[in-house]
């Protein structure tokens, strides 16, 4: 199953949104409810699609098997 493109617009406006207000010297921005339920709504299908994404590599890896590391201790010799 191919993902459809995401369309990151309103993360890219944010982005530069802060850099205008940071260029100017600006002590804060300002979102309308709008603006910031596109940036909410598209920052959670981000995240979504990467936590797929990451959860379709380990199975496709193999990692969901557990393994088992054994660490002894013996105090070692070295130290005076």
């Amino acid at each position: 199953m191919q993902n459809e493109p995401l369309n990151t617009a309103p993360i890219q406006q944010f982005i530069q949104q802060v850099k205008s207000a940071d260029a100017s010297n600006q002590r804060e921005i300002k979102l309308d409810i709008q603006t910031s339920k596109r940036l909410a709504f598209t920052l959670g299908e981000v995240m979504s699609r990467l936590n797929g994404d990451l959860e379709a590599l380990l199975i496709k890896n193999g990692s969901g098997q557990e393994e088992v590391i054994q660490i002894s201790m013996d105090g070692g010799s070295g130290w005076k």
